[in-house]
């Protein structure tokens, strides 16, 4: 009987970044981005920056951060995640942008329930928590923004 290497079944392609909604999307881009190096953990902090401002970004980058660092320490198993440019959205990637995104909202049974396939069920209420505090600054980054426009004189002489 030989054995045959698959693939990690959490790295399994379920759709595409495109496909999420920005909250979504966005944790997923997020969370490549702090597993990807400190070059990419940069770009991350530049937009929270641009976004919250340097006091409120410190803490939202850190929170992120601890979240992601204790789905890493307290996982059932190593989170698989898809390349940085990679359009593809992986099966864990989803659980975890899922996961805030209910979180966020409130939903507190599903998060639960999502954060005890990431996590052993002992440590699931502490990252469900954890998912609703990021989850929350997660919809402020993700928010649109109406367009800001120069301001111009009631008439259309400007000299």
């Amino acid at each position: 009987m030989s054995t045959v290497q698959s693939s990690p079944r959490g790295g399994v392609t379920v759709g595409t970044l495109s496909d999420l909604p920005p909250l979504e999307a966005g944790a997923v881009i997020y969370l490549r981005h702090w597993f990807s190096g400190a070059e990419t953990r940069g770009q991350m902090r530049r937009d929270f920056e641009m976004n919250f401002g340097p006091e409120m970004a410190t803490a939202a980058f850190e929170a992120f951060g601890y979240l992601c660092n204790f789905c890493a320490t307290h996982g059932r198993r190593p989170l698989v995640r898809h390349g940085m440019t990679c359009k593809c959205l992986g099966a864990d990637e989803n659980c975890f942008a899922n996961l805030l995104a209910c979180a966020a909202e409130g939903q507190k049974d599903d998060a639960h329930i999502l954060a005890s396939l990431i996590v052993t069920p002992r440590k699931a209420s502490e990252l469900t928590q954890l998912a609703s505090d990021c989850g929350l600054l997660m919809q402020q980054i993700m928010r649109p923004r109406p367009l800001l426009r120069p301001a111009r004189p009631t008439t259309v002489t400007l000299h």
